[in-house]
């Protein structure tokens, strides 16, 4: 791993350390932890729940999936219902990373008390997968993702908590990865999220170095395990994309069809898979396909750090907010002064300065209406 970027060293070394719906969706499988917070502030609920839509994966993902709550200061003494906001975290830390390591309840209760938000509701959830991303796509060989979130997720929250119902008050947002997904759902999903906000997306588009330039490709051929593939940091993110995009369950151990294979020391491309991969897996290259959904969106937003040290993000970004305009899409975008997971958390962060904000302007918090 000695050759990779320090932003794949740091997700690489996160991969081995990782929702009760009534009625029929889901076996009930409610695990209430502890609560944190006191003193009349918000608090932080652990919930489980168990999933059917992984049933007869082939890489080991639990059907137990766990979640981290926020609810906000008053909640218990309340009959109010709230929006929410659903967050996809970087998936190469805990789905608890915001609460445990971040002190995003204070954060929370913070920006409540300062007016730069009314009340709602926060849930980070464990979306990942044995190699980390699960890209948040219906795969074959990982598990139906989008299902989960959309079936079982948001119908969880509506029947457990508190909740205003509807597609005006819920929202999505994520960071790196995650903000791959927020897009990607509010893409697909129009009817369920109604805002999105999506910081330093990763997978948008094509890059400066071209897909094929970046995984070890002796290695993901000769690999006899997943977790051979997790020596090289490009090797596992390409591999769990393949999994959720080229997936193959008849080819154990990774369960994907390779885009390429080496002749000698030439690199052989396969046009049709990689085509079949640009189609489903480029934010880009699916919004001819999904416009007039984002269009429907009440607010959309993304931004990404001008400095992160692996430029196709920030090229891909670029050419996405282009892509976007072409299509009619409004949007904000914003290529801010910064680095890659940098400046996210804080009071001096952007999910404290733009993405509370963003979510105060375009979700309905009660009445019909924005804030």
């Amino acid at each position: 791993m000695e050759d990779c970027p320090d932003n794949v060293v740091l997700m690489m070394r996160g991969i081995g350390g990782r929702m009760r719906l009534a009625g029929a969706i889901v076996f009930a499988a409610l695990s209430a932890g502890p609560a944190l917070g006191a003193g009349g502030g918000g608090q932080v609920v652990s919930r489980e729940l168990r999933s059917e839509k992984f049933a007869g994966n082939k890489i080991g993902v639990s059907a137990e999936r766990k979640m981290a709550v926020y609810l906000p200061p008053g909640y218990d003494g309340s009959s109010k219902r709230y929006p929410v906001i659903y967050f996809l975290p970087n998936p190469y830390e805990s789905y608890r990373a915001e609460f445990d390591r971040k002190d995003a309840r204070a954060l929370f209760d913070r920006a409540i008390g300062a007016g730069v938000t009314a009340e709602f509701i926060f849930v980070s959830a464990d979306m990942t997968t044995p190699l980390g991303c699960s890209w948040y796509a219906n795969s074959i060989v990982t598990g139906n993702w989008e299902d989960f979130m959309v079936e079982e997720l948001v119908p969880y929250m509506d029947a457990n908590f508190r909740t205003l119902a509807q597609r005006e008050a819920r929202g999505i947002a994520g960071e790196l990865m995650g903000g791959y997904g927020a897009l990607r759902f509010g893409m697909r999903h129009p009817e369920v999220f109604g805002a999105v906000y999506a910081l330093h997306p990763v997978g948008t588009g094509s890059g400066v170095q071209v897909m094929y330039s970046r995984p070890d490709w002796d290695l993901m051929a000769k690999a006899k395990s997943l977790e051979e593939v997790k020596k090289d940091g490009f090797s596992a993110v390409f591999t769990s994309i393949y999994q959720a995009y080229l997936p193959d369950p008849d080819k154990p151990p990774l369960f994907v069809d390779l885009p390429v294979h080496k002749d000698g020391n030439r690199i052989v491309v396969d046009s049709r898979l990689t085509e079949r991969l640009r189609e489903g897996f480029f934010i880009e290259s699916m919004i001819p396909r999904y416009a007039d959904n984002l269009k429907s969106l009440r607010g959309l937003k993304f931004d990404w750090a001008r400095n992160d040290t692996i430029q196709d993000h920030v090229y891909a970004n670029q050419a996405l907010t282009h892509k976007l305009d072409e299509f009619g899409v409004p949007h904000e975008a914003e290529e801010y002064n910064g680095l890659w997971g940098h400046g996210v958390w804080g009071e001096e962060g952007r999910v404290y300065t733009e993405v509370l904000p963003f979510f105060a302007r375009h979700l309905d918090f009660g009445g019909g209406g924005r804030r």
